[in-house]
């Protein structure tokens, strides 16, 4: 496979903006003067998970936060900080959380394999794997990985509802509605898991239904 430099970067780009250019004359200009997304993705830091792409939507349309795994967790100001702007700022209307099958954290955290560092931020996976044990031992050995997968990006729609941003804005009326997905790298295709909230009324009943339909399509 070839490989290109980092001076290939640079020309790429330039060809690519160049492109743009030519084709949608002002391109730039609009895209500077307003950032008005009507989504917001959190997704896995893979490299072969790219939001845009994926959704077929151009830059300036999708709020991105990625990290290992498509963790959310109460206490990352990073990812809080970034899902606040896009709330109460950007005024986003979905909010996407989105895992991938094959995810090598995820697997990481099913099969107690040490990476590093990353260990650490892993937990929060083993958390997930831990609270549906049951539901995991009583699946096929090769199934786990995919369902794991999916129950990790279910989890991770629960945190952010439970975030103070969420519970502001649905408290004061905003519409915004949480998603949970899973991607597919063998065929490019998102798998809609079923655990889309817009309140906390039927919270409950939806995510018991999300994992229920896990079970369902695995066991």
């Amino acid at each position: 496979m070839h490989h290109p430099s980092i001076s290939q970067l640079f020309d790429n780009n330039r060809i690519w903006a160049a492109q743009m250019e030519r084709d949608r004359p002002g391109f730039f200009t609009n895209l500077m003067a307003q950032q008005k997304p009507r989504y917001m993705w959190i997704g896995c830091s893979d490299s072969r998970v790219p939001a845009n792409q994926i959704t077929g939507l151009e830059p300036g349309e999708v709020f991105v936060h990625r990290n290992v795994a498509n963790v959310v967790v109460p206490t990352d100001l990073n990812c809080l900080s970034t899902v606040q702007y896009a709330v109460d700022q950007l005024k986003v209307e979905h909010l996407m959380v989105v895992g991938h099958y094959g995810c090598g954290g995820v697997l990481a955290a099913l099969e107690d394999t040490r990476v590093g560092l990353a260990d650490n931020w892993i937990r929060h996976v083993k958390d997930v794997r831990d609270r549906h044990r049951d539901l995991l031992a009583r699946m096929a050995p090769e199934s786990r990985h995919d369902a794991l997968c999916e129950l990790n990006a279910i989890e991770q729609v629960v945190n952010i509802a439970q975030t103070t941003v969420l519970q502001d804005a649905w408290a004061r009326g905003q519409q915004v509605t949480l998603h949970g997905w899973c991607y597919g790298l063998k065929d490019g295709l998102i798998n809609n898991l079923h655990m889309s909230v817009s309140s906390n009324e039927g919270f409950e009943s939806l995510y018991r239904a999300a994992i229920a339909g896990v079970a369902e399509g695995r066991c």
